[in-house]
């Protein structure tokens, strides 16, 4: 009866890869079925356990990445995460330091700071946006 509950949690995993398209559970799901198998040929609970452990966490270490880099491929950016790598126009000097800084991009009025060892930009200058940390751009003088 307890070998069972691995195809359950098996078909449970499946369900909710299947309606998160996030590739994390299908991974468990793979141990759970392994397990399953363990089960059916006669080894007992602990021996299930530790190779649901084992081959779960194998599948999520070695196919993960691959999985990722071929499913992921054809992702666009959306909302700010489509900002990064764009330049932009300072308003109002960024200055990290005093926690000032307004720059535009895209019609749009963002905060912005940089990891600059100055932590410094000038207002007119073109920035490139590195990152976005809370609300605020992360941003680096444009070299010319």
């Amino acid at each position: 009866m307890e070998t069972m509950y691995w195809l359950i949690l098996f078909v449970v995993l499946l369900i909710i890869e299947i309606c998160t398209m996030g590739l994390t559970t299908i991974w468990f799901a793979g141990g759970a079925l392994v397990a399953f198998v363990m089960g059916i040929i006669g080894f007992g609970t602990t021996v299930q356990i530790i190779v649901f452990l084992i081959v779960s966490v194998l599948l999520l270490v070695m196919t993960r990445p691959i999985a990722l880099k071929y499913f992921n491929k054809e992702r666009q950016k959306t909302n700010a995460e489509s900002l990064i790598g764009q330049q932009a126009l300072v308003l109002e000097d960024v200055d990290t330091l005093h926690a000032r800084g307004l720059v535009e991009v895209n019609g749009q009025e963002w905060s912005a700071k940089t990891d600059d060892p100055e932590g410094f930009i000038k207002k007119n200058m073109v920035v490139v946006i590195d990152g976005i940390q809370g609300v605020k751009l992360i941003v680096r003088a444009k070299e010319v």
